[in-house]
């Protein structure tokens, strides 16, 4: 899926009271007579004016090359960071690129058109409605793990009352400002994700998995997330996650970091130049690509860079294993139970209410008096 944005205008326009009478005329024929082809070969030289051939960048970016001569600057950000969407605007101003590829998949495309608060209020909110949709979606066990990792999504929200995606939101405003630049969403569909996530666990770690994000509790400063962004901490924590859950680290981190791999890459194929007629000789110039993928991604596309890369297998879903339907059966049968459960103490309830009523104890009292006359 990609979005591409309309150039900026190039320049303000002469106001009417500098202009000369027959000034409109000659700006009219003078736009008629340049080509869409002599167009956009202006805007782009405007746009490599601007480019920076040492562009002055974060600490943040790694810089990869391709074998004809692209160049992608991938920006390793956290995302509850404000410092994370400083050094994405930087970026693209500084390298004025062709395209933007952001760690977004078309089921989470919406963050980027919702204001902060509108956000940080959906992130908070986590009710059975969102539930049954998550669910509805992608499966019980899919959907019922997507609300699991928004909990926690919705805790590191409360505790640090940022909405999450910032970086994202900020590289779609500024890539819009930069002529010619489309943009990418480069992530696996996370319905994709969820699936396999699910599949490559066993029972007692799905449970064990569950367990431990519903009853996370522990306090998360700025300082903390700020801290992602070292690489050193990042490997550390990435580390003590493979020890306990490695098939889940491979699904959600590891094959989404050949497919983000693979995404930048399709992106940084050279751009073809316009041409004033088609007999004319095709031109293309080596590509300009930015991508903006959380700090955890970083190492992982650094080291498939140069493979040869296929991601039609980790595109695929497998079938549910039986420990996947035993799992699947408790949650079911626990939901109805609650939910059996819940009628019936309603029911009691209500039928005590009722019958302390003084207008049902009389009824009562007069059916007894006729019970005792027969």
């Amino acid at each position: 899926m990609q979005e591409e944005q309309q150039p900026e205008a190039a320049a303000d326009p002469m106001s009417s009271s500098d202009a000369p009478e027959d000034g409109p005329k000659e700006t009219s024929s003078l736009s008629q007579n340049i080509s869409d082809a002599d167009a956009f070969k202006i805007l782009l030289e405007m746009k490599m004016k601007k480019r920076q051939k040492k562009p002055n960048l974060p600490s943040t970016v790694t810089e990869l090359d391709t074998e004809d001569g692209s160049k992608v600057y991938v920006v390793g950000t956290a995302h509850f960071s404000d410092s994370s969407k400083k050094d994405v605007v930087k970026t693209i101003q500084e390298v004025q690129p062709d395209v933007v590829v952001v760690e977004l998949c078309q089921y989470r495309v919406s963050m980027l058109k919702m204001d902060e608060k509108t956000l940080l209020k959906e992130a908070k909110e986590i009710n059975l409605e969102k539930l049954q949709q998550a669910i509805k979606q992608n499966g019980v066990m899919s959907g019922l793990m997507q609300m699991l990792l928004l909990k926690v999504s919705a805790h590191i929200t409360e505790q640090l009352g940022m909405a999450p995606g910032g970086e994202f939101r900020e590289a779609f405003k500024e890539a819009s400002k930069v002529p010619f630049c489309k943009f990418h969403l480069g992530d696996r569909p996370i319905p994709v994700t969820f699936k396999r996530a699910i599949a490559a666990l066993s029972f007692w770690q799905k449970v064990k998995l569950a367990w431990g994000l519903c009853f996370l509790s522990d306090p998360i400063s700025k300082d903390d997330v700020e801290k992602c962004k070292q690489k050193d901490l990042l490997e550390q924590m990435m580390a003590e996650m493979i020890g306990e859950f490695p098939d889940l680290h491979r699904t959600i981190v590891s094959e989404r970091d050949v497919y983000l791999t693979y995404m930048l890459k399709q992106a940084a194929k050279q751009i073809e130049l316009p041409r004033a007629s088609e007999t004319e000789p095709r031109k293309y110039i080596p590509a300009v690509v930015v991508g903006v993928v959380g700090m955890g991604h970083v190492p992982g596309i650094e080291k498939n860079w140069n493979s040869d890369l296929n991601i039609q297998e980790i595109m695929s879903v497998p079938p549910p294993s039986a420990s996947s339907k035993i799992f699947k059966f408790v949650i079911k049968a626990t939901v109805f139970g609650l939910m059996g459960y819940g009628c019936y103490r309603i029911g009691q309830r209500t039928v005590q209410f009722i019958l302390s009523m003084p207008a049902a104890q009389s009824y009562l009292q007069k059916l007894t008096e006729i019970r005792s006359q027969h």
